[in-house]
C-alpha cells in the first residue's frame, strides 16, 4: 500500500472517504506505537506535529514521515489539511487541547484519561456533542478481538455465574524527572493505569449486574499526593438475584517488570487474558474449567492500537458506532475520582 493514497480497515477492506489527515500534539514516546505504526499499517497520513521543543518534534517527523512541523499545538489544530487530531500530552492538558480541537470542528483520538477528573471530562464531552465530532479515549485494550471473546463467553455462562474480576497493572519505575510523578501534571498511579482498572470494571459490569461502585482503596504514596502503587476494590450488584460480584486492580508504577493481566473468576471456572494491553506480545486466552481443565486459544497478534485506530477512523469517516463514547469517557473518571477520594485523595 503507497501511505496517503488509500486506507483500509482492520480486514483489509477499503476505508470510504480515503485516509484520514492525521496532526500530533507533541513528540511523547507513546506516539510511536499508539499512532505513527498503525497510521503507517491503516494507510493514514501523518500531516502535521508540534512538540514544546521544536527539536524534538523535528526528530519525530523524520523518522516516522510526518509531513510538516508547525510553532505550537494550536497551529497544528488550525491546519486546514488537518482532518483530526492525536493527543498525547501530559495528563493535565488533555481536557484543554481537547477541548480546542473539539471547538475547531476536529475530531479528537485522545490518550487516556479523557481529562484530569470527571468535571473536565463533562467539558469536553458536552462539547463534542455539542459540535457533532468524535471524540474517542484511547482504551485501546477495547477493541481487541480478546475483549469480544470475553463478552462471548461470559454471555454464554462458560464460566458459570460471575463472581469476582481482577486487573493486574505493574510497570518498572519511571524516571525521577517522568511528568507522571508530578500532581501538577495530574500524574500517579491510579490516573496512568487505574483509569484502565476502572475502565475495564466498567466495560464488564453488563456481566456483574450494573455499574461497579468503589468500595475501598489504599494507596502507596511517592510524594504528597502522588501514588506509586494503589490498589482498589470494587463492588457490584449481581445478576437476577445472585450473588454480588466483586472486583480489585492493584495498579503500580515500580513494578520489575509490564505486567498487564485480566482474570474473570466464576462459580464454574475462569477467564484469563496475560496481557489484555499489548497482544501483541502475548495473545494467549486461557479457560480454565471447574474441574481444572485448561482451554489456551491465541486469537490475535495485531496491536490494540491498530485496532482502535481503524474502529476511530470508521467512526469519522462513515459514522461507523464505538463501543467507547464521551459518556462511557465521564463516567470512567467518576470512578477514578471515587478511588481517589477513598484512598483519602484528592482528584486530580
Amino acid at each position: 500500500m503507497t501511505r496517503g493514497e488509500a486506507a483500509v480497515r482492520i480486514d483489509g477492506t477499503p476505508l470510504p472517504g480515503g485516509p484520514l489527515r492525521i496532526g500530533v500534539l507533541g513528540a511523547a514516546r507513546i506516539a510511536a506505537d499508539a499512532i505513527v505504526g498503525p497510521a503507517h499499517a491503516l494507510g493514514h497520513r501523518l500531516v502535521a506535529i508540534a512538540a514544546r521543543e521544536r527539536d524534538r518534534a523535528e526528530a519525530v517527523a523524520t523518522e516516522h514521515g510526518v509531513e510538516r512541523i508547525h510553532g505550537d499545538y494550536q497551529a497544528v489544530i488550525d491546519d486546514p489539511e488537518v482532518d483530526v487530531i492525536y493527543n498525547p500530552l501530559v495528563n493535565s492538558l488533555h481536557a484543554q487541547w481537547n477541548l480546542a480541537a473539539v471547538r475547531a470542528g476536529k475530531s479528537v483520538l485522545t490518550e487516556k484519561p479523557f481529562a484530569a477528573n470527571a468535571d473536565s471530562a463533562r467539558a469536553v464531552a458536552d462539547a463534542a456533542t455539542a459540535a457533532g465530532v468524535v471524540v474517542l479515549e484511547g482504551y485501546h485494550y477495547r477493541f481487541h478481538p480478546l475483549v469480544a471473546r470475553a463478552e462471548q463467553l461470559l454471555a454464554a455462562g462458560a464460566i458459570g455465574d460471575l463472581r469476582r474480576i481482577d486487573v493486574r497493572m505493574s510497570m518498572p519505575t519511571p524516571p525521577d524527572e517522568d511528568p507522571r510523578w508530578s500532581a501538577a501534571l495530574a500524574g500517579g498511579a491510579l490516573m496512568d493505569l487505574g483509569c484502565y482498572a476502572a475502565h475495564v470494571m466498567r466495560t464488564f459490569g453488563a456481566f456483574a449486574g450494573g455499574r461497579p461502585t468503589v468500595r475501598g482503596a489504599v494507596a502507596v504514596l511517592r510524594s504528597p499526593g502522588v501514588d506509586s502503587a494503589c490498589d482498589v476494590d470494587f463492588g457490584f450488584p449481581g445478576r437476577d438475584g445472585a450473588m454480588p460480584v466483586t472486583g480489585h486492580a492493584h495498579v503500580s508504577m515500580v513494578g520489575d517488570r509490564y505486567d498487564f493481566a485480566l482474570v474473570f473468576r466464576g462459580d464454574g471456572g475462569s477467564i484469563a487474558i496475560p496481557d489484555f494491553l499489548g497482544p501483541h506480545r502475548d495473545d494467549r486466552f486461557i479457560v480454565t474449567g471447574a474441574d481444572g481443565s485448561e482451554t489456551v486459544e491465541h486469537l490475535d497478534r495485531t496491536s490494540t492500537y491498530t485496532h482502535q485506530l481503524a474502529a476511530f477512523a470508521d467512526a469519522v469517516r462513515t459514522g461507523a458506532a464505538l463501543p467507547i463514547d464521551v459518556e462511557d469517557s465521564v463516567s470512567t473518571m467518576e470512578l477514578v475520582d471515587s478511588a481517589y477520594r477513598a484512598a483519602g485523595l484528592t482528584p486530580r
